[in-house]
């Protein structure tokens, strides 16, 4: 869709196990998500890139709102941080 912030399949591989599970996962309950966890990383991605608004997100990407609900979310959670941690770490051991 928007290639400057599309994961491709290497980069999801290591990106999804490092993720908060859905809120209906481990017998909680809840709704399952309605938007494609990849398409929603690949949206903060392009906010995140292109120093935009959150309002100029384009609609090919899932709405704004739910979009910064799930930022928010993984935010709170520390995933962003054990995202970048792992990643980090994973990057020094191979150089």
């Amino acid at each position: 869709m928007y290639p400057s912030s599309a994961t491709t399949d290497a980069q999801w591989a290591l990106i999804e196990p490092l993720l908060p599970p859905p809120g209906n996962a481990a017998g909680r309950g809840g709704r399952s998500e309605k938007h494609d966890r990849r398409l929603l990383v690949d949206a903060i991605f392009y906010l995140v890139r292109g120093g935009i608004t959150w309002r100029e997100l384009p609609r090919e990407f899932p709405p704004r709102s739910t979009v910064w609900d799930t930022f928010t979310r993984w935010v709170r959670s520390g995933a962003w941080a054990r995202l970048h941690d792992a990643l980090r770490d994973q990057l020094r051991v191979r150089l």
